[in-house]
């Protein structure tokens, strides 16, 4: 499974960029406003500058919902680096938007993805990642993971060649479950990666080794 982290902080995709464990990075209009960063120029620069860091995939989202707009806007991103991944949502004019940009060869991550039918959409139009989002089904009572299931399933049945993008990851173990079901990509916080690391057993294993090996210096 392929991880990419979803933020646009900078120091977040180094560190995990450091630990040799990162594929990608997802990022959107709120992440960047999240950092400070607005007005056009600035934002295509940070894209620019995520892809010096990391050797993998860089989604950059549209802002745009009309079929145009997001022509426009695609067309651009997608020329500013060969790293960069148009993200499109799943609407009407966002599917069309996913086939015209396949035809070009233009690669797709369709986001906000909730139902096996928005999903079945995105892979039919050539969708190159489908970003289903499991934090925000949990948050209404609904089992996300289950819809990781039934779109694996449905892509294994037909043998799409879109990657399922986990998305809206809240936790460590939301990464765990999404490796159990077969997604092909998670992202998330850097939180949820790091989270993997750590386990009571291991610290206690460790503090007792670090002691052993002082008894033995004396």
């Amino acid at each position: 499974m392929k991880f990419f982290i979803d933020t646009a902080n900078l120091e977040d995709i180094k560190e995990v960029q450091a630990l040799g464990v990162l594929d990608g990075v997802t990022t959107n209009p709120s992440l960047m406003a999240k950092e400070g960063i607005t007005g056009k120029d600035n934002i295509l620069k940070h894209y620019l500058e995520i892809c010096n860091i990391v050797d993998g995939d860089v989604s950059a989202e549209v802002i745009s919902t009309d079929f145009d707009g997001m022509i426009r806007e695609g067309e651009e991103l997608a020329a500013l680096h060969e790293q960069i991944v148009v993200k499109l949502p799943m609407i009407a004019d966002g599917i069309k938007a996913c086939k015209y940009f396949s035809d070009k060869g233009i690669r797709t991550n369709v986001t906000l993805v909730f139902s096996a039918g928005q999903a079945l959409l995105a892979a039919k139009a050539g969708a190159i990642y489908v970003s289903p989002f499991l934090g925000r089904l949990d948050d209404i009572s609904t089992d996300g993971m289950h819809l990781i299931s039934e779109i694996r399933e449905i892509y294994d049945n037909y043998a799409f060649n879109t990657e399922i993008l986990s998305a809206s990851i809240r936790h460590t173990m939301h990464v765990v479950n999404c490796a159990k079901v077969g997604s092909d990509v998670m992202t998330g916080p850097l939180s949820s990666i790091k989270g993997l690391l750590k386990h009571p057993l291991t610290d206690i294993g460790l503090n007792q080794f670090i002691e052993d090996a002082k008894k033995m210096e004396l």
